[in-house]
């Protein structure tokens, strides 16, 4: 009986045993992604990066290029209110997301020789990513930022706009240097095809740029660091323009929210429509449109649609949808829905490209840096050359939107930069060349002041110390689940307000 016993454990022990054999593979799916190839986690950042719905609703609208005068839920930059679920979209999106992504291709890439240039690649857009981040907020994670993953860090300090400066400029510094067109290429990247000598030159303009923020609060190391970008290349034409191109499977961004429930909201702003007709820009016939008479959203139809330039009514900031009545009163306008708009057929398309970092952007910037002393050149030409390569973008939009050459070069021969007027003018069409491009907009409005414009000044403002909004809140899901190290921050950079400067911010 003992033998018989000992015999059926024995054959239960085998049967157990071979049962168990495989059945770590019955609990895994066979289609589920075990990896995730970094060159697509870059593609999802680089996507992650168009502006989207919160860039016109506070961006946009701070720099007074964009309007809505509708309140409720979409109430930001319009009133001058602090709302901090539209406030996020930076946030989510950048820190979120990209910065994720980013952190865990740096990871995986770092020690692989054949995904150097990937591995530099990501590099130069989390450089991008925490640039329009702590120009957002001020001071943000960095140095810990995700890392949860990785670290185990789910809770990152804090670190100082100056630190994060530091870092991003030698960064970029590094990783452009370090890209090798003799090395593996990175075919699907989504910004320039691996091209690396197109990625050096937009590491190298985005250098540029960062050099530039601190041209007040830092001249000396500003200067450097311009003198590092322009020794390295910068961008030589618009074909070195850092783009998204949207399709049916991506829509731009804005477009959809133009295209979809937004389309009666939002309008070009009166400052921005008055300068570009005040100068008989041809810009403004190739971004505008205005639905004449058009009493209700219904009405704005194709058959009411005029894009000559003389017939465009920006609409004023101040006002609500039903404050600006006199307003539309004083223009002889059906209505509010008759001011013009950004044509969503066209610049405001689901198709429209995104355009990031640009060649028109870098020309106007050197002009500046040239005017400072800090590079040479010649300051008139590199102003033209500004303000005629983003003239020449509109064709990425469509012929319709296409300027001519024989309109751009009268435009120029019309409008020269004004000697003692170098750093307005510059800037003034850095403003332009930055249409739709939120966070640089608006970054650059807050470091130079121009263009000079008139505060908004609707009543009930969120706004206590200055005119304009010089910084968003953080959001409040940090400071409920990293209220330790956001509290540190607050206490050193000042209150959680739209009137706190940020670092780089000086007066």
């Amino acid at each position: 009986m003992k033998n018989i016993i000992i015999s059926f454990l024995i054959l239960t022990s085998i049967g157990l045993e071979s049962c168990d054999q495989g059945f770590d593979k019955m609990n895994v799916n066979p289609i589920a992604l075990t990896a995730v190839e970094p060159a697509y986690q870059l593609n999802t950042a680089i996507v992650n990066t168009a502006p989207s719905y919160g860039n016109l609703s506070y961006e946009t609208t701070i720099v007074k290029q964009m309007i809505t005068p509708f309140s409720g839920q979409g109430s930001a930059a319009n009133f001058n209110q602090d709302n901090r679920s539209v406030a996020s979209g930076n946030w989510n999106s950048l820190y979120q997301n990209n910065i994720k992504e980013l952190t865990d291709v740096i990871a995986k890439t770092k020690d692989i020789p054949a995904k150097s240039n990937l591995y530099h690649m990501a590099r130069i857009w989390k450089a991008y990513s925490f640039m329009i981040l702590t120009d957002t907020y001020g001071d943000i994670p960095y140095s810990q930022a995700g890392k949860n993953y990785l670290e185990g860090i789910s809770d990152p300090i804090y670190d100082t706009q100056e630190s994060v400066y530091s870092s991003i400029l030698t960064e970029l510094e590094s990783a452009a240097a370090a890209l090798d067109a003799t090395k593996a290429r990175v075919t699907s990247d989504l910004l320039y095809d691996g091209d690396v000598t197109r990625w050096k030159r937009f590491g190298y303009s985005l250098l540029l740029r960062a050099s530039m923020r601190l041209s007040k609060i830092n001249p000396t190391k500003s200067a450097e660091f311009v003198a590092k970008a322009v020794a390295g290349g910068l961008m030589q034409s618009n074909a070195d323009n850092a783009i998204i191109r949207h399709n049916s499977n991506f829509a731009n961004p804005i477009g959809a929210q133009l295209n979809g429930g937004q389309s009666a909201f939002f309008y070009l702003a009166e400052d921005f429509v008055d300068f570009l007709k005040k100068s008989n820009d041809p810009r403004l016939e190739a971004i505008a449109v205005r639905y004449v008479g058009a009493t209700s959203g219904a009405q704005q139809v194709e058959s009411r649609a005029n894009r000559t330039k003389d017939v465009q009514v920006g609409a004023p900031l101040g006002f609500d949808n039903t404050t600006i009545a006199s307003a539309v009163k004083d223009k002889k306008l059906a209505s509010l829905w008759d001011y013009s708009q950004l044509d969503r057929t066209r610049v405001g398309g689901l198709n429209a490209p995104s355009f990031l970092v640009t060649y028109s952007q870098t020309q106007l910037l050197l002009a500046e840096a040239v005017q400072r002393k800090w590079a040479s050149g010649t300051v008139a030409t590199l102003y033209s050359n500004g303000i005629k390569a983003h003239m020449q973008q509109f064709a990425s939009y469509g012929t319709t939107s296409a300027i001519s050459e024989a309109t751009i070069n009268a435009y120029l021969l019309a409008n020269p930069i004004r000697p003692g007027s170098e750093l307005e003018d510059i800037n003034t069409q850095y403003w332009v060349a930055s249409f739709l491009i939120g966070p640089e907009s608006w970054a650059n409005f807050r470091r130079t002041g121009f263009p000079v414009l008139k505060p908004n000044t609707f009543p009930g403002s969120d706004l206590k110390t200055e005119p304009f909004i010089r910084r968003l809140t953080y959001v409040d899901a940090e400071l409920n689940v990293n209220k330790a190290n956001v509290q540190k921050a607050i206490e050193r950079q000042g209150p959680n307000t739209m009137d706190t400067r940020i670092w780089w911010d000086k007066k």
